[in-house]
């Protein structure tokens, strides 16, 4: 009884293929991609009239999803990009990488940008935060000590 696992984290995009392509260039695999509508949707998400388009993707380890989700119906609600960490309901995904060093350069290359600085946390992990596209927030943690 109760929650098992995380079974996914949603992110609401306008611009599906380059947010698909930002996370498939740092490692993340489409596990599908998928058209919604009709009532099913409708009631679960309370809305009326809902048609989305779906891109479910998958960390390498198999054991994370990361579901993007664009909105053709109804309209994508404006929210600001650029919203501050310490932003009352402030969301960001974080990924465990091998390099992180060479996973920033590859966000980097792809028009991400450095929140603050990379640091090591309690020589147990080397953790930075950046802004990726659509404002997308990224933390990326890499393990330091066994």
């Amino acid at each position: 009884m109760g929650v098992q696992r995380l079974e996914n984290v949603g992110i609401v995009v306008e611009d599906l293929e380059a947010v698909r392509d930002f996370f498939v260039g740092l490692g993340l695999a489409v596990e599908a991609e998928t058209s919604v509508a009709g009532d099913w949707v409708d009631r679960t998400l309370g809305l009326e009239g809902v048609r989305a388009d779906i891109v479910m993707l998958l960390t390498p380890d198999g054991a994370g999803r990361l579901e993007l989700s664009r909105y053709r119906h109804p309209p994508l609600a404006p929210a600001d990009r650029r919203r501050a960490p310490n932003t009352h309901g402030f969301c960001r995904v974080a990924f465990g990488v091998d390099d992180l060093t060479a996973t920033l350069a590859t966000a980097r290359a792809a028009g991400a940008e450095l929140l603050g600085e990379v640091v090591d946390y309690a020589d147990a992990y080397r953790i930075c935060y950046l802004r990726g596209p659509e404002g997308i927030v990224v933390m990326l943690a890499q393990r330091l000590a066994p």
